[in-house]
């Protein structure tokens, strides 16, 4: 049952971040964006396909010109939308992206400006503070999205602290073995267990680090459900298979999503989830977090407290405070 739809809207990036392929700007200067009749006949199938969930990313998704008309037609059909952005270009949006994006994530990954310009490779520290600014003023509240890597963790208490500050929810996003980057550490990993136990304003998913622990996915006894659970769309208008982190085919969409999840190379993908020999190891949370959507194994039960704490953030405590605003 396909539950969230990962909308590349753009694989340009305006950033240079050192843990992420998008920095890489060479590859993907000249490449297409999602123009946005793709994106509504795509979004208005998936809504009829039961699709409660959509991710507008990239690249940095505030370069599509027509952001804000995507997150508006997506929220016209009912379901949740998110964007992750660096917040370069957010000032230049927050009016029409205002009301429009339920999960609206601000990246800071160091409490230092000069350490997050480093990370990123651009000025872009005081451009987010700047941004919760706007956000505020405009009753929304973004939530502050923490890659943590092994060379920033022990920053976890001071990034909770300016979070909290603000007012508002600390995602912690554990930096995943991918691009050449070798994951979290253990002794990483228990430090953020440890400061994270019993507060209520951070969120981490703790199956995350359980599935590190446990070496990821299993090609004998697959976790992931990136196909079944997931539709990964590019800015070229295709389905990427299985996953865009391990893209091995793409269909182009030339005809109902519906008659191309009946095709035999989509049923093939469907069957070879989380089974591929690169998926062996897997930890990539893009597709690990629908995967634990619903608590069938110990790593849905997992989830189950830190969703619940993220929800009476999100729907109930930020709620309250837009009406006593």
């Amino acid at each position: 049952m396909l539950l969230l739809c990962n909308y590349y809207v753009t694989y340009r990036c305006n950033a240079y971040c050192e843990f992420c392929h998008f920095a890489e700007h060479g590859k993907f200067k000249n490449t297409p964006q999602a123009t946005l009749s793709d994106f509504q006949s795509n979004v208005d199938q998936l809504a009829k396909l039961g699709v409660k969930f959509i991710d507008l990313t990239g690249g940095e998704p505030l370069l599509n010109i027509d952001i804000a008309e995507m997150t508006a037609f997506a929220k016209s059909k009912k379901m949740q939308t998110s964007i992750t952005t660096n917040t370069l270009l957010y000032s230049k949006f927050a009016d029409k992206l205002a009301g429009n994006v339920n999960l609206l994530h601000f990246s800071l990954d160091s409490p230092d400006e000069e350490e997050h310009n480093n990370i990123r490779k651009i000025n872009c520290f005081n451009s987010v503070l700047e941004s919760v600014e706007i956000a505020k003023s405009l009753g929304e509240y973004p939530d502050i999205l923490f890659t943590v890597t092994n060379e920033t963790y022990k920053k976890l208490p001071r990034r909770h602290e300016l979070a909290s500050s603000k007012g508002l929810v600390l995602l912690v996003n554990p930096v995943f073995s991918y691009f050449g980057n070798p994951g979290l550490s253990d002794e990483a990993m228990y430090f953020i267990e440890e400061y994270v136990n019993g507060k209520m304003d951070v969120y981490l998913n703790p199956a995350f680090i359980k599935l590190r622990r446990n070496g990821g996915n299993h090609i004998k006894d697959p976790l992931c459900k990136a196909v079944s659970r997931v539709m990964v769309i590019s800015p070229m208008n295709e389905i990427i298979l299985p996953c865009y982190h391990f893209e091995n085919d793409k269909i182009l969409i030339d005809r109902p999503i519906k008659e191309i999840q009946k095709s035999e190379k989509y049923k093939y993908f469907l069957k070879m989830e989380g089974r591929f020999d690169f998926c062996e190891g897997c930890t990539v949370n893009c597709y690990f977090e629908p995967s634990f959507a619903f608590p069938t194994n110990l790593y849905g039960l997992a989830s189950v407290t830190s969703k619940f704490k993220y929800g009476y953030n999100k729907l109930i405590k930020q709620k309250m405070k837009k009406i006593n605003k």
